[in-house]
């Protein structure tokens, strides 16, 4: 789909102002430090059910709310900040994905060769590129194999979607399509 500036964009990254700037600066490019993926698995866990424009308009309070998301910081989180984050209107109030966060910072923390090095085993540089939407996967061997390695680590609401969500968003696979200008920007090797 070709953008306002004249650029081929997947279709979904001109829908709206928040997409094209996402979608052009930030989705697809690798991200291979703990703390950026991190962050990442826990807004995919938060946009569950939700739009990712909802999670994009809210990442600032999201920031904010959980320290940065640095996983040390939210891994130290008892009941009294489970219940300051489900008063919070500035993020996603579920009480199940708030405590899959703080869970999921302790788990990273406790990974011997950290999160990164576990996520990028499973990075597909060799994926198909996408001619149409419709080729996009919902899910993928890949992913399968890093949510069920991931719930082995204790690791919660990181099913096969929503880890191949974070696959996508973080690099690990290229799903851009085929016409778009982002298309092999970025090595995911």
């Amino acid at each position: 789909m070709i953008g306002p500036d004249g650029l081929a964009r997947c279709p979904w990254g001109v829908s709206a102002p928040d997409y094209i700037a996402y979608h052009d600066e930030e989705w697809g490019r690798p991200v291979r430090d703990d703390h950026g993926l991190y962050e990442r698995l826990c807004l995919e866990a938060f946009q569950s059910g939700l739009s990712w424009l909802t999670i994009l308009r809210k990442r600032p309070g999201f920031r904010r709310a959980f320290d940065d998301f640095v996983p040390e910081k939210v891994a130290a989180y008892g009941p009294a900040d489970v219940e300051r984050l489900l008063a919070d209107a500035s993020i996603v109030r579920n009480r199940r994905k708030i405590e899959a966060a703080i869970a999921n910072a302790r788990a990273s923390l406790d990974l011997p060769d950290g999160l990164a090095a576990l996520v990028w085993k499973y990075a597909d540089p060799g994926a198909p590129a996408p001619q149409t939407v419709a080729d996009v996967p919902a899910t993928t061997p890949g992913s399968k194999a890093l949510a069920k390695e991931l719930k082995g680590h204790g690791f919660r609401h990181v099913g096969p979607t929503t880890v191949y969500a974070l696959m996508q968003a973080c690099g690990l696979v290229d799903d851009h399509l085929l016409e778009c200008h982002r298309r092999g920007a970025y090595t995911t090797g």
